[in-house]
């Protein structure tokens, strides 16, 4: 991470009806979604809403359905005009573009990849994957070598002479990803790309999508119903409900800080232990065999350790174990047995 925001969302509304400017004018901002449409026949797909991404992260927007998290990632990409607000790439207010920066924009610094993978059929899967560049004016020998080069990272090497009927659902959207892909864009975005595949499909292209992630650290807005993917993907986790955030949070703060009962739930049945780090556990207190083990230097956990990644280590142990915060090197706590299982046995 580079803590410098690459996308900046402030106050961002948007309302369908046939008079939305002069409506948000004169808005009772403290009416709830349902009262505006009763006062003024115009219904709020997403309300105030702020939040920033920083540069090389996945964010992902989730919630159920009719929650505004399509509404709002298409505001950001302009797909649909917000109502109110300002929307920033990298301080530029996207608000603002007239029509041929926005498609300057959608060329060059931003892709796509939506459920339903819009392949052309016609195409050869190495004629789909080069589509953006050939919109470019790249010439053909550079569009083929580019799409050979992405087609490989997607895992679909020996492929490129096949047409999409001959895929299944799930070498389609890898398709649709290298597609993506092949124009080099800073920022991806992903409405609900992998919920039409059948669950070990989708597994495979969540684990496929973080390794390209880990290689090509791009900016990833990632859209999404299901809370386990949500917590698995991204690195900040923005939760709507009715048109409006919920909670903005790392996975595990959300789910070892629930700001209300609708996170909450969410939160109920995702297995602590795989989210949760040691700092979050661990016993502040420190008994002295733990301060000399710490002073040994062999036995400390670093703090951002996952509880998942030390149950070999201490569950047939009755020693504490030392926690240590990987940017000071300073004794913060001990972790044991005791409070390992105990993360394993909450759920909720």
């Amino acid at each position: 991470m580079n803590n410098q925001p690459k996308i900046t969302c402030s106050n961002v509304w948007k309302l369908f009806g046939p008079d939305e400017q002069r409506i948000i004018k004169d808005l009772d901002k403290s009416l709830s979604i349902k009262e505006v449409q009763e006062k003024t026949g115009h219904v709020v797909a997403v309300k105030d809403v702020s939040f920033s991404i920083e540069k090389g992260e996945t964010f992902v927007v989730m919630g159920l359905s009719g929650s505004g998290k399509s509404t709002l990632v298409r505001c950001i990409s302009r797909l649909i005009e917000p109502t109110s607000g300002i929307v920033k790439m990298d301080d530029v207010d996207v608000t603002k573009m007239n029509g041929r920066d926005l498609l300057d924009l959608r060329r060059n610094k931003m892709s796509m990849v939506f459920q339903h993978f819009g392949l052309f059929p016609h195409r050869t899967v190495i004629e789909n994957i080069g589509y953006g560049l050939e919109i470019r004016g790249n010439q053909k020998n550079d569009r083929t070598e580019k799409s050979m080069e992405v087609l490989k990272m997607v895992g679909l090497e020996g492929w490129h002479n096949n047409y999409p009927r001959e895929l299944s659902g799930g070498m389609q959207q890898r398709v649709g990803l290298a597609r993506a892909l092949a124009v080099d864009p800073e920022i991806l975005i992903f409405d609900e790309p992998f919920s039409a595949l059948d669950p070990l499909i989708r597994r495979e292209m969540q684990d496929e999508l973080l390794k390209i992630q880990e290689k090509l650290q791009k900016t990833m807005v990632f859209i999404t119903h299901d809370f386990l993917e949500a917590i698995k993907m991204g690195d900040h986790i923005a939760i709507m409900k009715d048109g409006e955030v919920s909670q903005v949070g790392t996975p595990e703060e959300i789910v070892a800080n629930p700001k209300d009962q609708y996170v909450k739930d969410f939160c109920e049945d995702v297995p602590k232990y795989k989210v949760l780090s040691a700092s979050k556990v661990m016993r502040e207190e420190c008994c002295d065999d733990t301060k000399k083990l710490f002073e040994n230097g062999s036995s400390n956990i670093p703090h951002d350790s996952k509880i998942e990644t030390l149950i070999d280590k201490l569950v047939d142990t009755d020693q504490k174990f030392p926690v240590v915060d990987t940017k000071t090197g300073k004794l913060i706590g001990e972790i044991d047995r005791a409070i390992v299982m105990k993360s394993m046995k909450s759920a909720s």
